[in-house]
């Protein structure tokens, strides 16, 4: 088998990777400094819909880590870049914050609750019976089904918390339509953002804390793939999938080297 290229171009997950329940990753500092330093493309991925890149921007920057909010790349943006690809200047009824909407009205949408071309469902902390109920009933008619990510639960202090996939679950099951998910793991958003940077994958790297989402998006988009233990993988983990990562390590303090 040919050797990989030298990594030239790096995408790495936010929450586990970066961060831990809103606290900063040894080493993750070190990390995005280096990157800024050696002037090599770099996106900081993440599947969560609620934040636009400036929001996100202005949460990493509190906790000490730099990172420009042109080089963050989230599920509500590559849900937009797909919806303005598929159907420029479409329409869009949607259950989302914020980082959807204004993806979705940058690139020219309307969002209305009349006859739309699509829902798009995305991650909020408020799903109301009356939105989700609106939304079935908009897909029976007819509307196409979009989930900005397949999460089932997202973090939070108190435990887990639904989250865009077990809500889309409960939409699925009223309507016998699946969405389809634009988010990691497709390898679809990984595409889009080494498109945003310029990069090929055959130089660049994915590095994540989750198998089920970080890896394989990374592995299929043809990726060199770092999985970091900081986060949700444990060691005894990684033998139940029938894909391995490029490597694993303990943490993003441990690719500081690599930059």
């Amino acid at each position: 088998m040919a050797e990989r290229k030298p990594i030239e171009s790096w995408l790495t997950d936010m929450d586990g990777v970066l961060m831990h329940e809103g606290v900063p990753v040894p080493g993750a500092d070190a990390f995005i400094k280096r990157l800024r330093e050696s002037g090599k493309p770099f996106l900081v991925l993440t599947n969560n819909s609620i934040y636009t890149p400036r929001d996100l921007h202005a949460r990493l920057n509190r906790i000490g880590l730099d990172v420009p909010w042109e080089s963050i790349w989230t599920s509500a943006l590559a849900t937009a870049q797909f919806l303005d690809d598929q159907r420029p200047g479409g329409t869009a009824y949607v259950i989302g914050e914020a980082g959807l909407t204004t993806a979705l009205h940058d690139i020219g949408y309307v969002l209305t609750d009349h006859a739309p071309d699509y829902v798009v469902l995305g991650e909020t902390r408020t799903y109301s019976f009356e939105a989700l109920t609106k939304a079935i009933r908009l897909i029976d008619a007819g509307a196409r089904f979009i989930a900005t990510n397949p999460d089932e639960t997202g973090p939070s202090p108190q435990g887990a918390l639904p989250a865009t996939g077990s809500v889309a679950a409960l939409i699925t099951k009223a309507t016998g339509v699946e969405p389809y998910f634009v988010g990691k793991p497709n390898p679809l958003m990984m595409r889009h953002a080494l498109n945003a940077i310029g990069a090929h994958s055959e130089s660049s790297a994915m590095i994540g804390d989750r198998m089920d989402t970080d890896v394989v998006a990374g592995l299929e988009a043809g990726m060199e793939t770092f999985l970091v233990l900081t986060g949700l993988t444990r060691p005894e983990d990684i033998e139940r999938h029938p894909f391995r990562p490029s490597r694993v390590v303990d943490s993003i303090a441990d690719l500081v080297d690599l930059v």
